[in-house]
């Protein structure tokens, strides 16, 4: 059955809302420009966070360093109440050194890199490959007998995936304007049930224990992409949970290379380094914080974040030390100018968002609303971030209110292009005025398309308004994102300095409006529509 999507145009929706937004203030806009632009400090901060950090995983030495160096670049510009908040994560894990080398039938060094929170080789081991894709628990007895004492290849080789379209573009007019869309919902109550129950998220860890039964060496994964790019991706779903069995993942050339091999009368050889190091001096991540205070609405705050946390395949420059940055270019903007805005204007650079958007969930959990426990024994065990959508009913807590706003950078290094209201009908006219200033600085579009995948998310599932920006794709998706080539070199320099302007105007806006911004209801569970439909059919 092909599921159905209904449209409406947002421009029809957004002339038929009677909603009056405060003029912008346009004399402080220039000055907001005037500092973001020609007084810039944004291309040292992420600089700082890339070149001189590195990847920041959750946890690792790397992160605690740029835990403190962020909270001491807020106190140098003067912010107020600069802290941070923990929340139970489990333990670090960082790389040392890495290396693999296929010795039969040939000699060939290959492109490798460990997967995140396995364990090290200790030191150099070598073995036959056998190439076993296990992809669910179902597919267990089908490798049972078979693996011991060798290397375990566990990614189905595909053809590869040569790019069909260039690696760097721009949105352009008519693709903004098809985004003025508004995507009426799947009314699937029980998907999210569904999920929690799946058995997908604990499916890494079963893994490993078949693999430790059977006496397999080591596992490799293929990377996702070609081009001799790695990731080292890898989940932990339960603070402390470590697999047991040494992994590393193989460039796509390589790795396919050796599944070829493993077909011929010369099946090859592999030799293993892994060195890593666990770190578990202290089990909770942390998020900082820090405020430039309100004036006059006591309690209501308006917030911008990005997660600071990143994978370790390269610097984490695109993802995020880009959005981190904009985030904290606009706080070192907004405190410069000396701003007294009405509502206080919190930063938030948040922790773990790479291993579930934990951070910002931990700190929804704490501060704005709770969601009742799950009934079903099995799906409770689960960690909060794999059952929170599927848990009624919404408690708000106290400090629901007080939040006005929440705006979320996380899209890598483009210019801002407009801002995805989330289906927010009344709110879109005031954000559609709030980003007129910046028209010819290529900021035009509200759309009313809900996005997904990062720290707005949990604001929103408890009736917050949360937001995402809109930006430039560049070579975030393409090549980028998660990769070993995630370096300083890919920022645009102007296109972030034009987001930060963005962001510091939009939260002055928020933070000085007469009247908050108008709220969706509080969700409550969705009751099924289609008696006919076939749950989780497409």
């Amino acid at each position: 059955m092909k599921r159905l999507f209904a449209a409406v145009s947002a421009i029809a929706i957004l002339t038929a809302v009677p909603v009056q937004a405060q003029d912008v203030d346009r004399v402080a806009v220039n000055r907001i420009i005037d500092q973001g632009l020609n007084h810039s400090e944004i291309m040292q901060t992420a600089a700082y966070l890339t070149d001189r950090i590195g990847g920041r995983m959750t946890n690792s030495p790397q992160m605690r360093q740029a835990e403190q160096w962020t909270q001491q670049r807020f106190r140098d510009w003067g912010l107020s109440n600069v802290r941070t908040e923990g929340f139970e994560f489990g333990r670090g894990w960082s790389i040392v050194r890495s290396s693999a080398r296929m010795t039969e039938p040939r000699v060939l060094d290959l492109r490798v890199i460990p997967i995140a929170w396995t364990p090290g080789t200790n030191g150099v081991i070598s073995g036959d490959i056998v190439v076993a894709p296990i992809t669910s628990p179902g597919q267990f007895e089908q490798w049972r007998g078979k693996l011991r004492g060798k290397i375990v290849l566990l990614t189905r080789p595909d053809n590869g995936s040569e790019p069909t379209e260039p690696a760097f573009r721009r949105w352009t007019d008519e693709e903004l304007a098809g985004r003025n869309t508004y995507v009426l919902p799947r009314n699937d109550p029980e998907a999210a049930e569904r999920a929690a129950r799946s058995g997908r998220a604990d499916f890494a860890m079963r893994l490993d224990a078949f693999l430790v039964e059977e006496g397999a060496i080591a596992m490799v994964r293929m990377s996702q992409r070609d081009g001799g790019l790695l990731h080292g991706t890898g989940y932990t779903y339960q603070a402390g949970a470590t697999p047991r069995t040494p992994g590393l993942e193989l460039a796509a050339e390589d790795y396919r290379r050796l599944a070829r091999l493993a077909l011929t009368d010369t099946p090859p050889k592999l030799e293993l380094m892994s060195e890593v190091q666990f770190h578990d001096e202290d089990v909770n991540a942390y998020n900082v914080f820090a405020d430039i205070p309100g004036s006059d609405r006591s309690g209501e705050y308006v917030m911008a974040g990005a997660h600071l946390d990143s994978w370790v395949a390269s610097d984490g420059a695109v993802d995020n030390a880009a959005g981190s940055a904009v985030v904290m270019e606009a706080a070192r903007i907004l405190r410069t100018m000396g701003v007294r805005p009405k509502r206080t204007i919190r930063f938030a650079l948040w922790n773990g968002e790479e291993q579930g958007l934990l951070g910002s969930l931990a700190y929804v959990d704490r501060h704005l609303a709770t969601r009742a426990p799950m009934s079903d024994a099995a799906a409770a065990a689960l960690p909060n971030s794999q059952t929170w959508r599927a848990r009624w009913p919404i408690q708000p807590r106290e400090g629901h209110d007080d939040l006005v706003a929440y705006f979320n950078l996380d899209n890598g290094s483009g210019k801002i292009r407009g801002i995805n209201a989330e289906g927010n009908v009344a709110a879109a006219p005031i954000l559609q005025k709030w980003i007129e200033p910046f028209a010819s600085m290529g900021a035009t579009t509200v759309s009313l398309r809900p996005s997904g995948g990062t720290d707005h998310v949990y604001f929103q599932t408890v009736g917050v308004p949360g937001f995402q920006f809109i930006q430039d794709p560049l070579d975030y998706g393409s090549r980028l994102h998660h990769t070993s080539i995630d370096s300083y070199d890919h920022l645009r320099a102007d296109d972030l300095r034009q987001a930060a302007v963005i962001l510091a105007s939009v939260l002055l806006s928020a933070a000085n409006s007469d009247e908050p911004l108008p709220r969706m209801p509080l969700p409550t569970r969705p009751t099924a529509s289609d008696p006919f439909a076939y749950p989780g059919g497409e």
